[in-house]
């Protein structure tokens, strides 16, 4: 008798462990990451003998950026934000230093359609870091522990603003706070980007401008391109492309206070070709007044969107 209600009482409790484990894995996959992010290292253009040590800088910054708890907001995995770096060894300064290019780039996808839209695309040229094969990638928001997890923390939260700035007006405030407290601590250390007097198209002013109350319409503009734009093409291309315009407008109020400002080009650099493609399907009025509101906000390209006219061939 006792050997039996010994018995009932593992299988009670072995029941009991595995429902736990199952509970705790529920509780993780409704708290999965919030970034699936692709990482790719180039290092063609440096001459090393044993590359192993680039296959293991690729396998730490893809954990870095997709294994780390960003935020404390709850992400299906199915909501993770689709973003891509990658980065070209441009030169080995030491053993340990190099020098290379971060291309950053992220996406949303589009309600009820398999199409994603590009927000955010950026080269950062000219950075220096230092890494070792077996070197553990430590970041805090609150200090600056080394130039590699800096940067690549800067980018995690850049990612994450645009895209919570795109489903909701000025979503990404706290996300643009984070990434310039990650400026602030940067700022001694002496290397490229993080200074508002070296540049004004580097990591500073990206931020800087983004929490600026002149540039609150671009952020406006993101949200209602977005959200109340696409997001609504599904159901009516045509009312949803003119919300569009109506977001792009607001680039005007930006444009008047800077002419030609980093954040406005940036806007662009990601949504130059879709918008071509977005009105080279509207009435011939239609494409005649957008292109005359984007060679004004957007001289950089006013080429380009003559091919507005022509179909967008």
């Amino acid at each position: 008798m006792l050997l039996k209600i010994y018995s009932m009482s593992l299988n009670y409790w072995f029941r009991f462990s595995i429902l736990l484990v199952i509970i705790l894995l529920a509780g993780l996959s409704a708290r999965s990451q919030e970034l699936n992010c692709q990482v790719q290292i180039n290092s063609q253009q440096i001459a090393i003998g044993d590359n192993t040590i680039f296959d293991a800088l690729q396998q730490s910054v893809f954990e870095f950026m997709n294994n780390k708890r960003w935020t404390n907001d709850k992400f299906a995995p199915s909501e993770r934000i689709d973003c891509s770096i990658l980065i070209q060894i441009d030169k080995r300064l030491s053993t340990d230093t190099y020098e290379a290019t971060f291309q950053v780039s992220s996406s949303r996808p589009i309600y009820g359609t398999t199409y994603s839209s590009n927000i955010f695309k950026f080269q950062d040229e000219t950075v220096q870091f230092k890494y070792l094969q077996f070197d553990v990638l430590d970041f805090s928001t609150n200090a600056y522990i080394s130039e590699l997890t800096s940067i690549l923390g800067y980018y995690a939260y850049v990612i994450m603003a645009m895209d919570y700035d795109s489903y909701s007006f000025y979503g990404g405030e706290e996300l643009w706070q984070k990434a310039q407290q990650i400026v602030s601590n940067a700022t001694t250390s002496g290397q490229p980007g993080w200074q508002s007097f070296s540049s004004r198209n580097n990591r500073y002013w990206l931020v800087q401008n983004y929490l600026n109350p002149r540039f609150k319409p671009l952020r406006e503009c993101n949200y209602k391109y977005h959200r109340l734009g696409f997001d609504q093409m599904v159901d009516n291309v045509q009312k949803g492309r003119a919300v569009v315009t109506n977001a792009l407008t607001l680039i005007e109020k930006v444009h008047q206070a800077e002419p030609n400002s980093f954040n406005t080009r940036l806007f662009f650099t990601a949504k130059n070709d879709e918008i071509i493609k977005l009105y080279s399907k509207a009435e011939s009025q239609e494409r005649e007044e957008v292109i005359t509101l984007l060679e004004t906000i957007d001289p950089a390209n006013s080429n380009k969107y003559t091919d507005i006219r022509s179909g967008g061939k």
